[in-house]
C-alpha cells in the first residue's frame, strides 16, 4: 500500500456553490483531457488512485483542501466533466443512495460507450463489489462508508474511490484501489488510504500480517477446525 502523510478530512455539511462547481467542471475537463492525451487513460486512473494527487487535484480545481467534501465534489465534478468521446473514461456510483446505483451504472456505461466484452464488464462489477466488501468487512476500523465510485476506461482498467466517516469525531477516511497495482483483493489491496487519525483498535484482515488469521477463518468455515 502507498505510504502517505496524513491529511485532515473533517466532515463538513452543506453544498459547494454552483458557480464554483461550474468552474470546476470546465477546469477538470481540460486538465483530464491533457493528461489523457499526453499519458493515456490508464495513467489518469493511476493518478486518481494516489490519495495525495487526488487531494492536490481538488485544490487545483478550486475546492477546499481541508474538507471531506473534496472526495464527493471532485468525483461529482468528474462525473459531469468526463466525456467518453474525448476522455474514454466513465464514472459510476456516487454518494449516499447513489452508491447502490453503481452496478447498473457500470453495465449501462460499459455497453453504451465501449462495447466491452461480458467478461470485462463482469471484472468491473467484481472489482466494485469486492472493494465494498474489503472496506466494509475485511477492514474494520469504525468508519461507516457512504461514498463509492468506480472510474474505468475503454479497456476495462479501473480505479475505485471510497470514503467513510465517524460522526462522533466528525472525521472521514478515504480509500483508493486501482487495477494496475492490485495483486490480490485479500492481501494489501489498497493503493492508498488517507486520514488524519490512526485507529488503534482496527481489524485489518487484508494485511500481510493477517495471513494466518485468514487461513484459520477459511478452515473454520469449512469445518476443518473447531472452536
Amino acid at each position: 500500500m502507498l505510504e502517505s502523510s496524513p491529511i485532515n478530512l473533517p466532515l463538513h455539511g452543506g453544498h459547494a456553490p454552483s458557480y464554483l462547481i461550474r468552474r470546476m467542471v470546465r477546469l477538470s475537463y481540460a486538465i483530464s483531457k491533457v493528461i489523457v492525451a499526453e499519458f493515456g487513460q490508464q495513467e489518469f486512473l493511476r493518478r486518481l488512485s494516489d490519495p495525495l494527487w487526488f487531494q492536490a487535484f481538488g485544490c487545483v480545481l478550486g475546492f477546499d483542501w481541508h474538507s471531506s467534501g473534496v472526495t464527493s465534489v471532485v468525483t461529482g465534478v468528474l462525473k459531469q466533466a468526463l466525456n467518453e468521446d474525448v476522455h474514454s473514461i466513465s464514472i459510476a456510483g456516487g454518494k449516499g443512495k447513489k452508491t447502490i446505483e453503481t452496478k447498473n451504472d457500470i453495465s449501462k456505461l460499459a455497453e453504451k460507450h465501449y462495447n466491452l466484452s461480458s467478461s470485462k464488464i463482469d471484472n468491473l462489477l467484481y472489482a466494485s463489489r469486492m472493494a465494498a466488501k474489503i472496506d466494509n468487512a475485511a477492514l474494520q476500523n469504525g468508519y461507516s462508508l457512504y461514498h463509492h465510485v468506480i472510474l474505468f476506461d475503454e479497456h476495462g482498467n479501473w480505479t475505485v474511490v471510497r470514503q467513510g466517516m465517524i460522526p462522533n469525531n466528525k472525521m472521514a477516511r478515504r480509500y483508493h484501489l486501482v487495477s494496475d497495482y492490485l495483486k490480490s483483493f485479500v492481501s494489501e489491496p489498497h493503493a492508498g488510504i488517507i486520514s488524519k487519525c490512526k485507529s488503534p483498535e482496527t481489524l485489518n484482515m487484508t494485511s500481510i500480517d493477517s495471513a494466518e488469521n485468514q487461513k484459520i477463518c477459511v478452515e473454520l468455515t469449512r469445518g476443518i477446525l473447531t472452536t
